[in-house]
């Protein structure tokens, strides 16, 4: 990427990190072996381990009021994540465009995203508010996904597009090397089963939803009228459902 246009993204934070906490030498020794290079600047990394919960006050002193924290870079991230990963399957396999797109779909969700972030250990430097924390934010699949995506994001603005490649490259290569994406989604396959089985496609509906908004939980049935329902709780709606389908398929399928 070139250097002027890496420098427009990747303004001087300085001013920022005076009224925010500094990276603790735990945290920049992770994001070293993490990224495979020494933080640097440390503005970026700071907002993408950075929920919008905590707060910090002015200089140490007066009212705390909220850091900035990682939403512009996980936007950022989630863009420069599926480029590398469809990249990455489109010079390795020769499956048609439709499997190609059911693996990326399960290799840059969400939950693939939490699962390489707990691998690592990320929870642990993620700063959040002291409810937040409490209420397991350092472990939701949500505030996981969202902050490894973040930190992608950080990355390229910082590094440019190849070093962050060659980090997503390091972090996913068991998920891409593996079967990651290969089986059926569970909605897929539930949709295909009531077909092949002639009913009515599944209906899914939404029968709870718990906990603080940084750590919902949502519980969602799935019916296949003259079968049966089924049902499943997940941290997102999608999730749930997914998996109230692949409940349904264990039980009737």
């Amino acid at each position: 990427m070139d250097v002027v246009y890496r420098r427009a993204l990747a303004p001087d934070r300085g001013h920022l990190l005076s009224t925010a906490l500094r990276l603790t030498a735990e945290t920049r020794d992770f994001l070293t072996r993490l990224t495979g290079a020494p933080v640097g600047n440390e503005g970026e990394w700071t907002a993408a381990l950075t929920h919008g919960s905590f707060s910090v006050a002015p200089n140490g002193k007066g009212a705390a009021k909220p850091a900035e924290d990682y939403q512009r870079l996980e936007f950022l991230g989630d863009r420069v994540l599926g480029l590398v990963i469809a990249e990455w399957l489109f010079q390795t396999e020769s499956e048609a465009e439709g499997r190609l797109s059911q693996r990326l779909n399960v290799l840059v969700s969400r939950q693939m995203c939490a699962t390489l972030a707990r691998e690592v250990g990320l929870g642990q430097h993620i700063r959040l508010g002291k409810q937040a924390r409490d209420d397991g934010g350092a472990d939701s699949e949500n505030i996981l996904g969202d902050v490894m995506e973040a930190l992608i994001g950080a990355s390229f603005v910082l590094r440019g597009f190849e070093p962050t490649r060659a980090m997503i490259r390091t972090l996913w290569a068991n998920a891409v090397g593996g079967h990651a994406g290969q089986a059926k989604h569970p909605k897929s396959a539930l949709q295909e089963w009531a077909a092949g089985n002639r009913r009515k496609g599944p209906e899914y509906r939404q029968t709870d939803r718990s906990g603080p908004d940084h750590a919902a939980r949502f519980t969602v049935a799935v019916a296949v009228k003259g079968v049966g329902e089924a049902q499943a709780t997940g941290s997102s709606k999608q999730e749930a459902e997914t998996a109230a389908a692949a409940e349904f398929l264990r039980q009737f399928g």
